[in-house]
């Protein structure tokens, strides 16, 4: 398998592991990022580290499939520019009104 062949792989693992974690709690619950990374590290001790950029980067393709939400301090920030410690959340889908009335 070559490295390009690795990382995607990689890739749609950390990509489902938030999914499935997200999916395993609450509705507004949140993960960081780590937890798709231990997720899907495999081997022991801290390894699991050298997955967090690309669990960052699994995170901002499933924002741009409309999947997630990145967040810094509660809000919704634009995972391309933000720096430091962040959230990933369920997106939170606009609701219709109520009688399916559209505005």
């Amino acid at each position: 398998m070559t490295g390009a062949a690795r990382t995607d792989t990689t890739g749609r693992r950390l990509e489902q592991a938030i999914v499935t974690l997200l999916e395993q709690r609450g509705p507004t619950a949140t993960i960081c990022p780590s937890d798709a990374a231990r997720a899907v590290y495999a081997g022991d001790g801290d390894g699991w580290r050298d997955l967090m950029e690309p669990a960052r980067r699994a995170a901002r393709r499933l924002v741009t499939a409309g999947e997630v939400e990145i967040t810094q301090g509660g809000r919704t920030v634009d995972p391309a520019a933000v720096r430091g410690p962040v959230r990933i959340r369920r997106a939170r889908r606009a609701t219709a009104p109520a009688g399916g009335a559209s505005a």
